[in-house]
């Protein structure tokens, strides 16, 4: 499974400093994988942006906070009907 630099980097900053961001708290990375790789959320993003997907991670700074990035898990999963729970969407940002 690919990794996310961006969520890397954010969660490799907050650990630096003994803090994990509250959207982190109790999330399952290995559950996360499971719920990506059912919804096929990678096969989406490289419909969406080409290549392998993983530009969908960088739109010209717009996703860069845990937040924003939440917001656009949930968007996805109401726009494509997945009917991810908070706690899944959660795993699926981490």
């Amino acid at each position: 499974m690919r990794k996310i630099p961006i969520l890397l980097a954010m969660l490799l900053s907050a650990t630096a400093f003994g803090q994990v961001h509250p959207l982190y708290e109790g999330a399952d990375l290995a559950v996360g994988a499971k719920l990506i790789a059912e919804s096929k959320c990678d096969a989406c993003h490289q419909r969406n942006v080409g290549g392998d997907g993983s530009a969908i991670y960088r739109p010209k700074g717009r996703i860069n906070t845990p937040g924003a990035l939440r917001g656009m898990v949930e968007y996805c999963s109401t726009q494509l009907n997945l009917g991810l729970e908070q706690t899944q969407t959660g795993e699926c940002i981490v």
